[in-house]
């Protein structure tokens, strides 16, 4: 499970190092991909193949299925961490994610996500009162 926030920086390379914590989970490959809110998800190979099954599952009739799998999957990118834990991010999604050398990592449970260190702040700040609103309505059981 993905927990946590990290701050790394990125490298000239457009390399990251992987948090510490992350890595023994990423160790056997990942998958990095456009995700919801300009970030970038980060999923391990085992949970990605569960998402995608999920999305195969999706009647090929819908549009919105479609489009949705189409910038899913065009934007994913398979890597591997070398020695030191690093991956490289692909231009196009660090193009898409508005990422430059500055981030946030954060553990969102199934997945991690990247995000550049000022989007995560701003989208945080707007985020917090509306997450301390929540009802038991949207998580039953959780107070």
């Amino acid at each position: 499970m993905f927990l946590g926030t990290h701050t790394p920086r990125l490298d000239e390379k457009g390399r990251l190092i992987l948090p510490a914590r992350f890595r023994e989970e990423l160790s056997g490959g990942l998958v990095l991909t456009r995700g919801q809110e300009r970030c970038i998800y980060v999923f391990s190979m085992n949970e990605f193949e569960k998402v995608h099954e999920q999305m195969r599952a999706a009647p090929i009739s819908s549009r919105q299925a479609r489009d949705y799998n189409r910038v899913f999957l065009s934007g994913a990118s398979d890597e591997v961490p070398d020695k030191q834990g690093r991956i490289t991010i692909p231009p196009v999604l660090r193009a898409y994610a508005g990422v430059d050398r500055d981030l946030a990592v954060i553990g969102a449970g199934n997945r991690a996500e990247i995000w550049a260190a000022d989007a995560w702040d701003s989208y945080l700040q707007e985020q917090e009162t509306a997450f301390s609103e929540t009802d038991e309505d949207v998580f039953p059981g959780i107070t």
